[in-house]
């Protein structure tokens, strides 16, 4: 990847990364994440972009032990699907605690933490995780 191409796109993915941003269905009122321009649900092309809340629940999970091209050295780690206090249900990453210690049920709040860097010398990504609320 070339330096140059790699910060528009950072500049242009940014509020999506920064943010937890889903779609209201302004026909049949659906919250779905992310953000889309056509509703799920009832297939309406009348979606606005809604900021979700940041506290939810966890549905269920996965530890991941055996990490796809990338995230080699980062194992075990945890993703899980998070059902937010709106009913918006996310994929996400879980930190901050052992795979032993997760719980279906288990509150969790979203935080700011690293993605990834682009290449050694390139651009360090962030975005939306969760952890155990505390």
């Amino acid at each position: 990847m070339v330096w140059s191409e790699s910060v528009p796109r950072f500049w242009r993915e940014r509020a999506r990364k920064y943010r937890l941003v889903g779609g209201r269905c302004r026909k049949c009122n659906s919250i779905v994440y992310p953000h889309r321009s056509v509703c799920p649900h009832c297939g309406a092309e009348n979606m606005e972009p809604i900021e979700l809340p940041r506290r939810g629940k966890v549905v269920t999970f996965s530890v991941v032990r055996h990490p796809p091209r990338g995230f080699e050295g980062k194992e075990p780690f945890l993703v899980a699907v998070i059902e937010l206090e709106n009913g918006a249900r996310v994929l996400s990453q879980l930190v901050d605690v052992h795979p032993e210690d997760v719980k279906e049920g288990m509150e969790v709040v979203a935080v700011f933490r690293r993605y990834r860097e682009q290449a050694p010398n390139g651009i360090i990504e962030y975005g939306i995780k969760f952890r155990p609320l505390k």
